[in-house]
């Protein structure tokens, strides 16, 4: 009972109160939608659908980088590695994850400067005459997130393929398939609810990030977490706000019940 209260109390309350005031009478009101003018101008308006989609495209560009970097490293923890390495490689993951993120952020944008790591090294070594923009790009917001996010990526798919089989694999290589075909038709089908689940988690949580956007971003993509926070402390247009951080958590509930119907297929 008392988490139960404690819950209602600082979760759910507030989400009723962000409801009720998505309904009140924003700074630009719509003529004739009547409570539903701040849905009507967000879902109607070009500009708004078009960071929805910026919302969503980066959230599966980052999601799609961290399958790609997160895998390998899963596979060689579970498959090779053993001991210190496995301890050092967690270690390694969740070591970011107990930095600020405002600290990683700004660690990058040394890195990423135009007088920073990254191009002094690509100058000395001839590759570049002139130093690259790579600071306030999406390759910059794109690098950031997938540092901070790729930890969850990699941990839901070294816990699925630490419970496959080993023989399963063996078997397969007995009957005369090779590394690479064990590893497509075996290994990886197996996998694929780590995959998931891992993508679930860094769609989502890119889906809300902020803190990223606003410091390596520079204004040069546009989401829902930046419009919140603009029209929280700049426009003081609170009904419109909460408008949008409504929409960002139906997105977010919809990658709930993704990863919910992803547990229910496994009989979890």
């Amino acid at each position: 009972m008392p988490s139960l209260l404690f819950l209602a109390a600082f979760f759910i309350a507030p989400l009723f109160v962000i409801l009720e005031m998505s309904f009140q009478e924003g700074r630009l009101p719509v003529e004739g939608a009547g409570v539903f003018q701040n849905y009507q101008r967000l879902f109607a308006d070009t500009f708004y659908l078009g960071v929805i989609a910026e919302t969503v495209g980066l959230s599966v560009v980052v999601t799609l980088v961290s399958v790609l970097m997160g895998y390998p490293v899963a596979y060689f923890m579970v498959r090779h590695a053993s001991g210190r390495s496995y301890d050092l490689i967690v270690f390694l993951l969740i070591a970011p994850l107990l930095t600020s993120i405002i600290m990683r952020t700004f660690g990058w944008q040394v890195l990423l400067a135009r007088r920073g790591l990254i191009n002094e090294a690509l100058m000395m070594l001839n590759l570049i005459e002139r130093p690259l923009g790579l600071l306030n790009s999406p390759l910059a917001i794109v690098v950031g997130l997938v540092h901070v996010l790729v930890p969850f990526m990699v941990l839901s798919i070294a816990s699925v393929l630490q419970g496959i089989d080993r023989r399963l694999e063996e078997s397969a290589r007995i009957l005369g398939a090779g590394k690479l075909q064990t590893f497509l038709r075996v290994t990886f089908p197996l996998s694929i609810d780590g995959v998931g689940t891992g993508a679930i988690l860094v769609f989502m949580l890119a889906n809300g990030s902020f803190v990223t956007l606003l410091l390596l971003g520079g204004g040069t993509l546009q989401t829902l977490p930046l419009l919140i926070y603009q029209q929280f402390n700049t426009t003081r247009d609170f009904p419109f706000a909460a408008t949008m951080s409504n929409a960002l958590l139906v997105l977010a509930v919809c990658c709930l019940y993704a990863q919910l119907r992803l547990i229910r297929r496994r009989g979890v």
